[in-house]
């Protein structure tokens, strides 16, 4: 058998057949070969299609060729244009449904989705005020009001823009309690009794303000750079408070959308007064809140105004489950409640 596959060796070599020197065979490989006639891959190089001793070796890597198999990286890689809308081609196969809205037309928005919209319950109570009891209250109380007195001087009228930097901060809370109780659920194996998500869902409805927002007011560059400052020092703040003390942290929450109300409420009256235009609503404002088509500026500053009311009772709830001694998790959370 060794002879055999000598003289394989030295007909490949007589009728021309060359191999680069980097490659290396060893006599085992090709006496599997030889035998089996399967493919065989090559050390250091590989070959496509060699004949050696009658017997063909042939690429592992790939059955197509190598061309083809060039054309087909690029073609995953390319992104194809379709009017002003950008696809790119993805290996993973990773794409959004086909979204449509309840006439058929398509979901123009990849921000949300028509399962998270809703109808905003304006039948609550926007006179609720939750009476400072003990140091705790009076402290959040007191602090609130501290802060409004720098934004009133500040943004004195214009409340649209006052709405920009409010809607700024007040979408931080929910997302720094929902990520530490996030954690503590991980770092101790319980569960959240839902709130977790019902936090989450605060910071995003107050998000979706935001972006409705800035959709009718465009902030000047010194107001931008404002936000950026508050957003910053308030995170950071808010979290080191909601690590020492969540009662306190949801309680100058609660007095916050109290406050949010109050400026909302003077929106409203500057637009019934003509002191500032009633324009149609925003698209997007229209398809988060299920509003008619035809709505103006003042439904959408009434919903929103809804929504924080139920901010407003959702952290004061937080606040008062803690004050009982308890965790949030041994109260249902209100889930949905925006």
């Amino acid at each position: 058998m060794n002879r055999f596959v000598v003289r394989s060796v030295v007909r490949g070599l007589i009728n021309g057949r060359s191999y680069s020197s980097g490659s290396s065979i060893s006599g085992g490989d090709a006496y599997r070969s030889a035998i089996v006639g399967r493919s065989l891959q090559l050390s250091g190089h590989q070959h496509n299609g060699v004949t050696f001793g009658g017997f063909e070796w042939r690429r592992m890597m790939s059955s197509a060729p190598a061309s083809v198999e060039k054309a087909t990286s690029e073609r995953e890689e390319k992104t194809e244009t379709k009017g002003k809308e950008v696809v790119a081609s993805s290996y993973w196969g990773i794409s959004r449904p086909k979204v449509t809205r309840e006439d058929g037309t398509d979901w123009p928005w990849n921000c949300f989705m028509p399962w998270e919209t809703y109808r905003a319950d304006l039948s609550i109570d926007l006179e609720k005020h939750h009476k400072p009891k003990n140091f705790i209250d009076k402290f959040a109380y007191r602090t609130v009001k501290i802060l409004r007195i720098p934004t009133d001087i500040f943004f004195q009228r214009r409340y649209g823009c006052r709405a920009v930097m409010l809607e700024t901060v007040a979408a931080v809370p929910g997302m720094v309690g929902g990520m530490l109780l996030h954690l503590k659920s991980l770092r101790k194996f319980q569960q959240s009794g839902g709130w977790i998500k019902a936090l989450l869902e605060e910071a995003e409805n107050e998000r979706m303000h935001l972006m409705t927002m800035i959709e009718l007011v465009k902030p000047k560059w010194y107001e931008r750079l404002l936000v950026i400052t508050v957003q910053g020092v308030f995170f950071n703040a808010f979290f080191v408070l909601y690590m020492l003390s969540p009662k306190l942290a949801h309680r100058i929450v609660g007095y916050l959308e109290e406050e949010a109300i109050h400026s909302y409420t003077e929106y409203l009256k500057d637009i019934e007064s003509g002191a500032i235009e009633n324009v149609p609503a925003p698209a997007i404002a229209i398809d988060y809140w299920r509003l008619p088509k035809d709505a103006r500026l003042k439904d959408v500053i009434t919903v929103i105004r809804a929504d924080e009311a139920h901010h407003r009772d959702v952290n004061h709830f937080a606040s008062d489950i803690h004050f009982q001694g308890k965790e949030l998790r041994e109260a249902p959370a209100p889930l949905g409640y925006h």
